[in-house]
């Protein structure tokens, strides 16, 4: 079919591009080297235990991603709402009030637990100064910088803004882009009242969208081959499309999308052959890279932390998740060291169960079960003048999608699906499709 697309990558981004291409009309395969869907969004198993392979937090202002929810099916029960909280044991309590934007936060400010007042009107400072300058930063401002030059007091610093930080970019406050990090709150703490509202996921992150999204794809006449790897790309000559050296029906495919992790999706656009394409892969490859851990901890039913998402002051652990408030097994914690890989994995473990401990200010018992996930490239670093790439590559119909390509966010799931959409538009924009 002259129409059809070829897309590498199952994860949510290319999943999304997929879904966007198949309510067009398109024929689309999809090819996955793993056997199971989410690329770096996915359920592992272990020992009888589901998890994912890291803690994602969605929010309110994943606009496209619950578009793409809805269209695939998926029942907004699969989320659990709560308003933005940010809860530190004994420290900070700040939580939205159930009132229209921009008074949720203010009010929400103004009552904040754990802060003095010079404290608490410090944080809309911040949003006031970002509106000032319509949220356009120098790409060369770190968050760090935007700090300094709002005045943040070190405890609205150390209690708010730098974990909110880590939490979105993946990314130290010092190294990371200000003009991403304003993007984000433009987004969220700046919109409407139900755009800052937490969303956490009561299913895997395979199970949320990719699965219902192949499910859709089958229905449209599309395909997700998984276990298919995908080697090389091999464009036709004078332009007559490509090749994929691992698919078994060798056909010639007119575009081809690829939707993989960067340090795959540089060996792909090398593949070809093509000297700008090369090049081009050579950036993509230098693109720097953070990491995140997720350590589960499952403590039994009886245990149970103060909210389903907490702030943790100490170290290693910025964030706590209690999956059995959000429709997982009661008990079970899941705790997150950003922008940060532990050499020792069993170390790790009696560390964070320690600093829960402290923080929670009572003994936990000792894990029935736990795992340690690291991942080493979990996001590209969102650092100022990273220079991302585009979904256009240099050879006419091979393109490139992915949570790191364009940079108006962070690298997130709604990034990912954001560009997924954005290149399936662009391909049937260019070809008529």
């Amino acid at each position: 079919m002259s129409n059809a697309v070829a897309i590498v990558g199952a994860g949510y981004a290319g999943l999304a591009c997929a879904v966007e291409l198949a309510q067009r009309g398109v024929a689309v395969t999809v090819f996955e080297r793993s056997r199971t869907l989410g690329g770096r969004a996915r359920v592992v198993e272990k020992d009888g235990w589901k998890v994912d392979n890291g803690q994602h937090l969605l929010l309110g202002a994943y606009t496209e991603l619950a578009r793409l929810l809805r269209l695939t099916g998926v029942s907004p029960r699969q989320l659990a709402p709560m308003p933005l909280t940010l809860h530190v044991p004994g420290q900070l309590l700040l939580r939205a009030a159930p009132l229209p934007a921009p008074f949720h936060l203010i009010v929400g400010a103004l009552r904040a637990q754990g802060l003095g007042w010079r404290e608490r009107l410090a944080l809309p400072a911040l949003l006031r100064h970002l509106k000032r300058e319509r949220f356009e930063l120098p790409d060369t401002t770190s968050v760090a910088d935007l700090l300094d030059a709002t005045a943040q007091p070190a405890r609205v610093r150390e209690l708010v803004w730098e974990p909110l930080c880590l939490a979105a970019l993946n990314t130290p406050a010092r190294e990371a882009s200000a003009r991403i990090f304003a993007n984000v709150l433009r987004d969220t703490l700046c919109a409407s009242a139900a755009a800052s509202e937490l969303l956490i996921p009561r299913v895997d992150l395979s199970e949320l969208f990719p699965v219902p999204a192949a499910r859709f794809l089958a229905t449209r006449d599309g395909e997700v081959r998984t276990g298919n790897a995908i080697e090389s790309i091999v464009p036709q000559p004078h332009g007559g499309g490509f090749r994929l050296t691992g698919d078994a029906s060798n056909r010639v495919w007119p575009q081809v999308v690829i939707a993989t992790a960067p340090h795959h999706a540089a060996a792909l656009i090398a593949s070809t052959g093509n000297d700008a394409c090369v090049r081009w892969a050579a950036h993509v490859a230098e693109l720097p890279s953070e990491p995140i851990t997720t350590i589960y901890l499952a403590f039994g039913a009886a245990v149970t932390l103060p909210e389903p998402m907490i702030g943790l002051a100490g170290a290693p652990a910025q964030w706590a998740f209690d999956r059995g408030q959000c429709g997982g097994p009661p008990g079970l914690v899941a705790a997150v060291v950003s922008a940060h890989a532990a050499a020792d994995p069993e170390a790790l473990v009696a560390t964070v169960v320690a600093q829960l401990e402290r923080e929670l200010d009572h003994p936990l018992p000792k894990p029935e079960w736990s795992q340690v996930i690291v991942e080493k490239r979990a996001t590209v670093a969102s650092r100022p003048g990273n220079g991302y790439p585009g979904a256009v590559t240099p050879l006419p119909g091979l393109w490139l999608a992915g949570d790191y390509v364009d940079g108006e966010y962070p690298a997130t799931l709604e990034a990912a699906v954001r560009s997924g959409v954005r290149c399936a538009r662009k391909i049937s924009a260019q070809t008529g499709i």
